[in-house]
């Protein structure tokens, strides 16, 4: 009589396809169009991470109230996970002209809000993607730069053009910013025109997208720090 085979126990291992959970970014953006459409590209680019936007389309300090006010963040389109504790909630503005940037700021600080502010404007940072810029400007000049380098963007259009390829450039974009900022705290003039801190936000999303993918990973997150 044939000798039965001896099963094997079930293992207890996960399976290799398992993925592990994901880290959720609520981003609220001045901008009802460009910004928006950039960080969709950003959240097709990573697959370990959730980003949920919304453009709000008003002036900063309102940004800063629906961020740190907003009652969706309980509801079911942002249901819990086992990361919710280090969920983070970000306010994407700019300087230009407004009266209330710098309210938008305390007021952000003081809730836990993360900010990702830029001067002139938002702009600034997708031509950090393309060519290093560093002359002080305004939001019509640095938009018309943009609009050069990269004839798809209107800044009239909603939604935005799609970004996705322009994503190539963004380490060099990071450390362009990274270089005004330094730059401009040199000067005495601590995030001054120009300058953006977009950077700071994209390399916590990079960050948690690479802790998800190798748990052991670990990266410090320089500062979002403004006078």
């Amino acid at each position: 009589m044939p000798r039965r085979a001896r099963r094997r126990p079930p293992s207890l291992k996960r399976g290799l396809h398992v993925r592990e959970p994901e880290q959720r970014f609520f981003i609220y953006c001045e901008g009802a169009g460009t910004e928006p459409a950039y960080f969709r590209a950003i959240d097709h680019h990573y697959d370990r991470v959730q980003l949920h936007v919304r453009g709000i389309g008003a002036d900063p300090l309102t940004v800063a109230q629906r961020a740190i006010n907003d009652p969706l963040r309980g509801t079911p389109w942002a249901s819990a996970s086992s990361f919710e504790e280090q969920d983070q909630v970000w306010a994407v503005f700019d300087r230009n002209s407004h009266l209330a940037f710098a309210p938008a700021l305390s007021a952000c600080r003081h809730a836990g809000v993360r900010t990702a502010h830029s001067d002139p404007c938002f702009e600034l940072w997708l031509v950090l993607h393309l060519e290093h810029y560093d002359r002080p400007a305004a939001s019509i000049d640095v938009q018309r730069r943009l609009r050069l380098l990269y004839p798809a963007y209107d800044h009239q259009r909603t939604p935005g053009p799609e970004f996705l390829h322009l994503l190539k450039g963004l380490e060099c974009a990071e450390s362009r910013a990274q270089h005004q900022l330094r730059r401009r705290l040199k000067e005495d003039r601590p995030c001054g025109n120009p300058s953006t801190t977009v950077g700071c936000l994209t390399r916590a999303i990079g960050n948690a997208q690479r802790r998800a993918a190798h748990p052991s990973y670990s990266a410090r997150t320089p500062p979002n720090r403004v006078r």
